[in-house]
């Protein structure tokens, strides 16, 4: 009787310690693979006839010096504007050293953004809606032809301080986060097409719907007065009256179309 008790005790031990773990690793890969393009999605940056600027994904990347300034605060910074701020300053401390202080503001700037939710809605836009009428007696092909040009922008959901150079900062860390090429505006361009077709049976009316689709990124900015601290020959970077806020912004992914085929 006590062996039985026994061994459903570290059965339930077991149960309890090992289930966990996989329920954990299932809702991680889950949470990876809702970024993967569905198979109604299509890449057309080769078909586009718009040109999609990509300056804002570009990075900017610490000199030697401000790596130094960065490592110095506990406070952490991506905003690529301030850190090439930092790249082009050049601040030499005194050469005296002894009883030597100074503190050069730099002004009020958005230092982190943390990533809290993001989502994705392939459907964000409608852009293009194209249909066939198949009044013969055989199988007739319908494709997607871009009827007009279609910018799509992004938007930050409220109002917040350095509104741009937030959402550049959301746009680097959401690509960064998903894999998938952002831009705060799209354009789609008129007689975009491609070669994947769609059958429409006869005496029936096919209608081929195109959506541009989007990220929609939810986080917190941290917000600081930044400082450079000289003390001697030594100088750091000195973070005062730090803040944090939410925001959210939808960003479109680029050079990507969404179809909705039906037939009727």
């Amino acid at each position: 009787m006590k062996l039985k008790r026994l061994s459903a005790l570290m059965l339930t031990l077991y149960i309890l310690l090992v289930f966990p773990l996989f329920a954990s690793a299932e809702e991680k890969k889950d949470t990876t693979d809702s970024f993967k393009l569905p198979s109604h999605v299509l890449d057309i940056s080769k078909e586009n006839t718009a040109q999609n600027d990509s300056s804002d994904r570009q990075s900017v990347e610490p000199s030697n010096e401000t790596k130094e300034l960065l490592e110095s605060t506990s406070v952490p910074i991506d905003n690529s504007d301030l850190i090439q701020q930092l790249n082009e300053t050049t601040i030499k401390p005194s050469p005296i050293g002894i009883g030597y202080r100074a503190e050069i503001f730099l002004g009020r700037w958005p230092l982190h953004y943390e990533s809290e939710e993001t989502s994705v809605n392939w459907e964000y836009q409608q852009i293009n809606k194209n249909e066939l009428k198949n009044s013969g007696d055989t199988q007739q092909q319908l494709n997607y032809i871009q009827q007009e040009n279609k910018e799509i922008r992004g938007m930050l959901t409220n109002k917040i301080a350095n509104s741009e150079t937030v959402r550049k900062m959301m746009l680097n860390k959401t690509e960064e986060k998903t894999k998938l090429p952002l831009a705060y505006e799209v354009t789609i361009g008129r007689n975009t097409k491609t070669a994947h077709s769609y059958p429409v049976p006869p005496e029936q009316t096919g209608t081929l719907e195109a959506y541009a689709p989007a990220i929609n990124e939810k986080g917190k900015v941290t917000f600081g007065e930044v400082y450079i601290e000289l003390k001697g020959t030594k100088k750091q970077l000195v973070i005062k009256n730090v803040t944090k806020q939410g925001v959210g912004a939808w960003l479109p992914i680029q050079d990507h179309v969404s179809y909705s085929f039906k037939v009727k």
